[in-house]
């Protein structure tokens, strides 16, 4: 018998990366865009600084690379149900908590903020697909989950068909091409599935994770280079001009903003394609794995944090509070939500994916084996 193979080594930069990312939107959330929950502007409260953490919307851009690389790898060599019970025990249970609590708890502490949502936008927003139904999100953050859900139904469909170098290479080139065509062309459907304002994002991530699986090449950096060319004017045109600058209400750099989207893919394959891809510390890890609690309850629950003291305390003390509120509840979400339902809904869905394929192959079903 074969021994078992061993754990693949742990990105720990991409771990803190990860953290950096989810800090840069929170910092924009507080101090960058402005919202009715301190007691003027955000550029009349922090001056200067909301200048520079208005940028941190693009924290957002980084997290898409990073998912490109991570769901890529955490695709090699699993069947389909697998990645499926995968990608839902490590999305959803930390995600329905903080739908449940936003729509509960949250009217009741903090209505100006959460806005009293119906049972039916409750509803819809516990499947993750709430744009689909046409719903609003029960909190801001949620819309970057619809774009993550589409790039894993992407996956999904290439492990069906077969995952190989030449497919994803193929795939890298296609996507934001043809999201880009739709785009110009208004085909209002495609534009929604393939989402070519972040796909040269998660093809960047895509392509960087072919670098680290098949060793440096012309081709496979070329195929870097490629999506950021697509990735840049699309972040300008798509998240920067008609997201960024309305909510705080100013013009903000092109350049700037071209500059730090180079940059975050620059950082990935720093950590991911370099010596120091393996580098760092264990307590990396669980700052990676404190990042999505994080991201899901820092912008609402942070403002009601904000609303409710900015009146009476210093401004940086109330930002400190709401910060620390915000790690406390990730912690706890991903200490007694995340690790014990992850687990167990894992093994219940690769259970129940087992028994379909069973019962399947026991009625001879088509595409099931004849004996």
């Amino acid at each position: 018998m074969s021994s078992p193979a061993a754990a693949p080594p742990r990105f720990y930069l991409l771990d803190l990366l990860r953290l950096c990312a989810a800090a840069s939107v929170l910092a924009y959330h507080y101090t960058g865009r402005n919202h009715k929950n301190w007691q003027a502007s955000t550029e009349q409260t922090f001056g200067a600084l909301s200048h520079v953490t208005a940028y941190g919307a693009l924290g957002v851009q980084l997290f898409f690379i990073i998912s490109g690389f991570v769901i890529l790898m955490s695709a090699q060599g699993r069947s389909v149900q697998s990645f499926i019970a995968g990608r839902i025990s490590r999305l959803y249970p930390a995600y329905w908590v903080s739908v449940l609590l936003g729509s509960l708890l949250g009217p009741l502490l903090a209505p100006e903020v959460f806005k009293n949502p119906s049972a039916v936008k409750t509803l819809a927003n516990l499947t993750m697909m709430q744009n689909a139904l046409g719903q609003k999100d029960v909190d801001g953050v949620y819309w970057t989950l619809w774009i993550e859900l589409l790039f894993y139904v992407m996956i999904a469909i290439f492990l069906v068909v077969g995952m190989t170098q030449t497919r994803i290479m193929a795939f890298i080139i296609v996507w934001p091409l043809v999201g880009a065509m739709a785009q110009q062309g208004d085909a209002g459907l495609v534009v929604e599935l393939l989402q070519p304002g972040y796909a040269g994002l998660f093809t960047g991530g895509m392509a960087l994770f072919l670098i680290h699986q098949y060793g440096h090449s012309l081709l496979r950096w070329l195929l870097v280079v490629y999506s950021v060319c697509f990735a840049v004017p699309q972040t300008i045109a798509v998240n920067f001009h008609p997201m960024v600058q309305k909510y705080v209400g100013r013009d903000m750099s092109d350049t700037v903003c071209a500059a730090l989207v180079i940059l975050c893919f620059a950082l990935v394959a720093l950590v991911t394609v370099t010596p120091l891809r393996h580098k760092g510390w264990g307590w990396m890890t669980y700052a990676g794995a404190l990042t999505y609690p994080l991201y899901l309850f820092h912008q609402y629950w942070g403002w009601t944090v904000i609303r409710t003291l900015s009146p009476t305390l210093n401004k940086w003390l109330v930002v400190a509070v709401a910060t620390a509120v915000c790690v406390a509840l990730a912690i706890i979400v991903e200490r007694w939500v995340e690790r014990p339902l992850r687990r167990r809904l894992r093994s219940t869905l690769k259970r129940g994916f087992a028994e379909v394929t069973a019962a399947s192959d026991s009625r001879g079903e088509p595409g099931a084996p004849r004996h």
